[in-house]
């Protein structure tokens, strides 16, 4: 957005001659593809001239997912070559003797290219073929084999540092970190487009962060509740701690035979119950009755498998 958008016409010269170092940082400059000497060829399609020539071979295949249970398209790139040729961006009108020179443009961040090309080969199986590919867990479908070049009179927008270099303009990627774009999109339209490239990144990152922030505040109140629940369990388990001692106090002083047979759990009922198969007699029948199942000896915490009525004389 912050680019210096300049026309190419006879004065782009003199305004590279006034600038600081006859350099323009970051700047946006609109034009038509003119290669500078020969031009590359389309392998498949005649009387196809361009700069930059892709050929790309492209696998195509279904994979297995041992986890879902269903079969993935999966695509690869087996084969890629580039080819390039110098070339420069003349003005839209005819007439001026003003160009710019590309440099660079496998660098660019955005570089449109036209597909001129596509042909689909599908995979030949035979029956063994196809058994073999559902042992495996891999069935090709398969290549695909692509062309994609930019033609020579292509209207193209470059942003990027605009330099004269003696008697040559070049356009070159820029060297602030700022992106280089070779696009067939007019500015604005291209203006536009990173615009929304821009707000929906704005928009993911604001959708994560408060999505972080609602897990952590549910992690740090699942923290609370349980350390109030401790909080909680330890607050009782020292009331209960005290009753047992001041109880014990209290029949201490009332007589050392009553506090002998006494309830382990409540202390003041009579001790009535044997719990086998550990044997310990340590529980009136009324607190028995309210241990939670499964039911276990408060003294050695064994499951107790039957119990045994005491009755005193």
């Amino acid at each position: 957005q912050g680019a210096r958008r300049l026309r190419l016409d006879g004065e782009l010269r003199a305004v590279l001659l006034e600038a600081p170092g006859r350099c323009v940082p970051y700047a946006v400059i609109e034009g038509v593809v003119r290669s500078v000497k020969e031009t590359l060829s389309s392998q498949f399609v005649e009387n196809c001239e361009g700069v930059v020539q892709r050929l790309m071979l492209q696998e195509h295949k279904m994979v297995w997912n041992r986890t879902t249970h269903l079969w993935n398209d999966y695509e690869k790139i087996i084969h890629q070559r580039t080819n390039t040729t110098p070339f420069n961006l003349v003005p839209l009108e005819d007439g001026a003797s003003v160009t710019v020179r590309v440099m660079k443009p496998l660098d660019a961040a955005e570089l449109s290219l036209e597909t001129v090309y596509e042909k689909f080969h599908p995979s030949v199986q035979s029956f063994t073929d196809v058994i073999g590919h559902y042992i495996s867990g891999e069935r090709p479908k398969g290549i695909q084999e692509t062309e994609q070049m930019l033609k020579v009179g292509t209207a193209l927008t470059g942003v990027g540092e605009l330099v004269l270099d003696n008697t040559t303009i070049k356009l070159q990627p820029p060297k602030q970190g700022m992106q280089y774009y070779l696009s067939s999109m007019d500015f604005d339209t291209l203006l536009q487009k990173q615009e929304s490239s821009v707000k929906l990144w704005k928009l993911l990152t604001i959708l994560f962060g408060f999505a972080t922030c609602a897990t952590l505040f549910f992690l740090l109140r699942k923290q609370y509740r349980h350390h109030r629940e401790r909080q909680h369990l330890k607050q009782m388990q020292d009331e209960f701690r005290q009753a047992q001692e001041r109880l014990m106090r209290e029949m201490n002083t009332e007589g050392g035979e009553t506090l002998k047979n006494a309830c382990v759990i409540c202390l003041s009922n009579t001790k009535s119950c044997v719990f086998l198969e550990c044997g310990h007699v340590c529980s009136c029948s009324e607190c028995y009755q309210a241990l939670p199942e499964p039911k276990k000896c408060p003294i050695c915490r064994q499951a107790i498998s039957r119990v045994v009525t005491l009755y005193n004389s």
